[in-house]
C-alpha cells in the first residue's frame, strides 16, 4: 500500500471539513439559498437539502478514505453542473454589480473545488474504480 504524503492528506482533510461545513450550512440556511436555484428547476428547497447531504457525504468519504474516487468524481460533476446552470446565468444576467461579483466568486470557487476534487479522484489509486490502467 502506498504511503500518502502528509501535506496531501491534510489538504484532503481540509476540503472534507469545508464540504461538511457547506453541507451543514445548506441545512441551516436552506431558505436563504433558494434565491440561487433557478425557478425553472422543479423541487424548490429540496435541492438545498439534497446538495447539503451530498456535501456532507463527500466530506465523510474524504475523512474516512472510503469511496474517495467515486465521491470526488461525483462532487466535480455536481459542481460543474452548478457552474453551468446557476453561476454562469447568474453572472450573465445579474442586474446588480454586487450580485454579478458574487456570481463570479462562486463560479471561481466551484471551479477550484471541482479541480481539486478531480485531482483527488485521479490520485485515489487505492480505490476500486479504475477506468483504465493509466488513470
Amino acid at each position: 500500500m502506498k504511503q500518502y504524503h502528509i501535506v496531501s492528506r491534510i489538504a484532503i482533510y481540509l476540503l472534507a471539513l469545508v464540504m461538511i461545513t457547506f453541507g451543514i450550512y445548506h441545512f441551516l440556511k436552506a431558505r436563504d439559498l433558494m434565491v440561487y436555484i433557478p425557478s425553472s428547476i422543479p423541487g424548490g428547497i429540496m435541492w438545498a437539502y439534497l446538495v447539503g447531504a451530498a456535501f456532507i457525504l463527500v466530506g465523510v468519504s474524504f475523512l474516512t478514505n472510503k469511496m474517495v474516487k467515486v465521491a470526488a468524481y461525483l462532487l466535480a460533476f455536481m459542481l460543474f453542473i452548478f457552474i453551468l446552470i446557476i453561476h454562469i446565468p447568474n453572472y450573465l444576467y445579474a442586474g446588480d454589480k454586487e450580485m454579478r461579483s458574487l456570481a463570479l466568486i462562486n463560479l471561481l470557487k466551484d471551479t477550484a473545488i471541482a479541480g481539486f476534487a478531480l485531482h483527488i479522484a485521479a490520485g485515489a489509486h487505492h480505490q476500486k474504480l479504475h477506468l483504465d490502467d493509466s488513470d
